[in-house]
């Protein structure tokens, strides 16, 4: 019997396993020299000056939402296409949230909609953006930055995808995804299917200082020791709670893990590219088949390798009978019940909609074999020939 291929899949080797276990062997846990190195060595990594490590990327987001202020009523705009966290970040801290449709080649927000939602309000209606780089594709967060600084809004880059993805920004310079160039914050996942695998766990980006220290207060429960921070001090014991924070802390094993995934993060990457390339070259031919997008200007991280077919169901229901577990991303976010309360509607975003009608994520993981993609593209090929 074939062992079954899914979507996305963690790999754990032997450094990962000495890395973890000679972190419990220990003195430390929780808040330990783990954390710090894994935050010092990410935000390397990506070209931030700074990073925050969290237990979650759902709590990276509301600490990011948290920390720019986010209050009942505010009105932010957030792509319909992604995983419901980057919207509820919003909601839990009582703000309103607008969808913007997406650009029917690369499934990111489309930069001409945001726009168009704009200029249909008074200037100081909405307080933000929430972007995702959807599937490991890159924004222009150049393009972006420019159009919130023109309206005043802040920008969260939801990079959840996209580790080691970049673009080139009008200068020809690389930007690399989550560097703090041009988004306020941007957020990454170590889930299991990710590039870098902790368990669970996230982090979260940024080049300014005062955001920096607002994160880490609200990580921890909204709790100081800074001497300097403190409104009386009665010793060296002394603490304070200062603002309603959160227990959104890393564990100092998961943060010793994610030290040695990132060690090779960028091999992964290069498999993962390769994967992609051959997917591209199998497919390309057949008709009714559309192959994810490319740019010359940008480098996709492909966390995700999506096709849109005429048939999804089908093809999603032959391959999960031959043991290949294909996925849907995502279900459109306006279009979830909780969110239809606020008075979203099947019809609003048509492209998205649309999309979500024919879309499939192939296997797509490093450790995925030559044999293993072969059986895939086999069996595609040949739900297509019937």
């Amino acid at each position: 019997m074939r062992k079954p291929i899914p979507y996305g899949r963690q790999s754990i080797n032997d450094d990962d396993i000495k890395a973890v276990v000679e972190t419990l062997k220990s003195d430390y846990l929780t808040q330990g020299p783990k954390i710090k190195e894994f935050e010092e060595k990410f935000a390397k990594y990506v070209g931030a000056k700074y990073a925050v490590a969290v237990n979650n990327a759902t709590s990276a987001l509301h600490l990011a939402a948290t920390a720019l202020g986010v209050k009942p009523g505010d009105k932010v705009i957030v792509t319909p296409m992604t995983f419901a966290a980057s919207a509820n970040c919003i909601r839990y801290c009582g703000g309103d949230v607008t969808f913007c449709d997406i650009d029917e080649e690369t499934y990111l927000m489309d930069i001409k909609k945001l726009r168009d939602i704009l200029e249909a309000s008074p200037k100081g209606t909405y307080k933000g953006v929430v972007i995702v780089d959807f599937a490991g594709y890159p924004h222009n967060l150049e393009e972006f930055r420019s159009l919130c600084d023109e309206y005043g809004m802040w920008l969260i880059e939801d990079a959840c995808h996209a580790p080691g993805a970049w673009f080139r920004d009008s200068h020809g310079k690389i930007q690399q995804s989550g560097n703090g160039v041009f988004a306020d914050i941007s957020i990454f996942s170590f889930h299991p299917v990710k590039h870098i695998a902790t368990g669970e766990g996230g982090m979260a980006t940024t080049n300014n200082p005062e955001l920096y220290r607002k994160l880490c207060h609200y990580r921890t429960h909204g709790i100081t020791k800074d001497p300097s921070l403190l409104q009386k001090n009665d010793g060296g014991w002394y603490y304070e709670m200062q603002d309603l924070g959160f227990n959104y802390r890393l564990t100092d094993f998961q943060a010793a893990l994610g030290v040695s995934q990132l060690e090779r993060a960028d091999k992964g990457l290069e498999r993962r590219q390769a994967i992609a390339r051959k997917y591209d070259a199998a497919f390309s031919d057949i008709k009714d088949i559309k192959i994810p997008f490319r740019a010359d200007d940008i480098y996709h991280a492909f966390h995700l390798y999506i096709i849109q077919v005429p048939d999804r169901k089908g093809l999603y229901d032959f391959l999960h009978e031959n043991d290949i577990y294909a996925q849907v991303h995502y279900v459109p976010l306006h279009l979830m019940p909780y969110y239809r309360q606020f008075g979203n509607k099947p019809g609003d975003l048509p492209v998205v909609e649309k999309y979500y009608e024919h879309c499939l994520s192939l296997p797509m993981f490093p450790t995925l074999t030559d044999e293993e993609q072969e059986y895939v593209i086999e069996k595609v090929k040949e739900f297509f020939r019937e």
